[in-house]
């Protein structure tokens, strides 16, 4: 399986907190996390040409990873629409924490996205509520996170297909907060947890839920039957 993780590496810049939990940057320990559990993994920031998100790259992509937060706007249209039909022919995505407001998920979902936040050193509970579920193999009842930043219902989001984490936090608020999609042929698991100033990402429990959602987004992990002449979206999209 082929795994792109796409990261702005902002914070990673500005904030010296940011750099020392995450020296080689958010994108460098999630695809670590990836690599070791024997995946062909690449990197790709904001700050590249074409974002690092070049038709090569993801033409050799099976599944994008995307973590964004403070320059979403600063995302090319261009390069929306390319991840946008890249995931509709059936390229997985794994959209993490504050990703949840970037363009390529607002696009998918058809809304604003909008939520409640708080950043205040909460104590996170993720409930597991589809036990299940395949991203869900390996973790117990619930995962439970020191500290994080709150993020609150409502959320904007079209009711999931599936739903697979309800986070609750110590100020009372809960969150939908593991959440699939399919759009297209390409299947999508948007995961709350991982503000950058936590080292939520070297987190076991955590680094298995994203092993767990590469597997599971992965084109090859979902053969499309077809029925009498139909073809697959694949090779529509090819003419």
């Amino acid at each position: 399986m082929r795994i792109t993780v796409w990261n702005e590496n902002r914070h990673e810049k500005k904030n010296q907190v940011v750099a020392d939990i995450y020296p080689e940057g958010i994108h460098g320990t999630i695809a670590k996390t990836l690599a070791e559990n024997g995946f062909d993994v690449k990197t790709a920031t904001l700050d590249e040409p074409e974002h690092g998100l070049t038709e090569d790259v993801l033409n050799e992509t099976d599944v994008l990873f995307w973590w964004g937060h403070m320059a979403h706007h600063e995302v090319s249209d261009e390069i929306v629409n390319r991840v946008h039909k890249r995931v509709l022919e059936g390229m997985g995505l794994v959209v993490l924490h504050s990703g949840h407001f970037s363009k390529i998920f607002q696009k998918l979902m058809g809304t604003t996205c909008n939520l409640k936040w708080r950043e205040a050193d909460d104590r996170e509970r993720l409930w597991v509520v589809d036990p299940s579920h395949p991203i869900a193999e390996g973790i117990g009842e619930y995962i439970e996170l020191e500290k994080e930043e709150m993020y609150g219902e409502h959320f904007d989001i079209p009711a999931p297909d599936q739903l697979v984490f309800v986070s609750w936090f110590e100020g009372g608020e809960v969150f939908r907060s593991g959440c699939t999609y399919q759009r297209g042929n390409g299947k999508i698991f948007y995961f709350r947890p991982g503000h950058e100033t936590y080292p939520t990402y070297h987190n076991k429990e955590i680094q298995k839920v994203l092993v767990n959602a590469a597997k599971w987004v992965s084109p090859s992990n979902r053969p499309y039957p077809t029925y009498g002449n139909a073809k697959p979206l694949e090779e529509i999209s090819k003419k």
